[in-house]
């Protein structure tokens, strides 16, 4: 048995903590911005302050689509329904590579955070969603520990990182390859299937923000960036 049903595939908790990952990530991608133009001087790519708060954002958002897809399921998303936000995921994309190819030529972005979505959720939504509950934690862990296991040169090209069995990082602005990532969300779409009431309730007055932004995370992550390098952008011109 999946649990319950849920009336709606709208979830105020899971909602409140997308949005929370949505505060984070905008506060992270300030910090980011104010580097960028010289405003302070921090390492990114290096400093365990930074990457590791990348890494927990990322969490986040990838455990909240894995638990929105056993919702929507649960609740009966047409196929229709899906592939429509599908190719807006896959879009938005596709917008981001050309963006950072223009901005960053060195270190464009191949296969980020949204690229990784779209392969997941396919993989996710095409097949993985009929597998038992044990068979997901099994190939979730494996996802988790298979890129620390070691990599090999041919998965190091831009055309093969997406798997993510690199034996190096690639020189890249955001990189959010298959592994270890869908682990996070098959752990998700898990969790949310067979507690899906986890996510339902009242939520107290100071998370209802939250929830209302994490209602719109698409939408907010294509046009933060470019508000928050305008705005910066402009300070430093004047």
């Amino acid at each position: 048995m999946h649990g319950p049903v849920l009336s709606s595939t709208r979830a105020d908790r899971l909602d409140a903590l997308r949005g929370a990952a949505i505060v984070w990530m905008v506060g992270f991608h300030f910090c980011f911005d104010l580097n960028h133009f010289g405003w302070i001087k921090q390492d990114f790519y290096r400093d365990p302050v930074w990457t590791w708060q990348r890494v927990v954002i990322v969490t986040l958002f990838v455990f909240c689509a894995g638990g929105g897809q056993a919702l929507a399921l649960q609740a009966g998303q047409s196929a229709r329904r899906f592939w429509r936000r599908w190719l807006q995921v896959a879009g938005c994309a596709l917008l981001v590579s050309a963006g950072s190819w223009w901005m960053f030529p060195r270190g464009w972005i191949s296969f980020g955070i949204l690229h990784g979505m779209a392969v997941m959720l396919l993989l996710l939504r095409l097949g993985l969603a009929r597998w038992p509950a044990w068979a997901l934690l099994l190939l979730a862990a494996a996802a988790l520990v298979a890129p620390q296991l070691g990599g090999h040169p041919f998965f190091d090209s831009r055309w093969t990182n997406w798997l993510g069995l690199v034996t190096h990082k690639p020189v890249t602005e955001d990189y959010a390859p298959v592994l270890p990532w869908l682990g996070v969300m098959l752990f998700g779409f898990v969790f949310t299937r067979s507690q899906p009431e986890r996510w339902s309730g009242r939520l107290p007055p100071g998370a209802r923000g939250l929830a209302l932004l994490g209602r719109w995370p698409l939408s907010i992550y294509m046009l933060h960036q470019p508000v928050l390098l305008g705005l910066l952008g402009l300070l430093t011109v004047l």
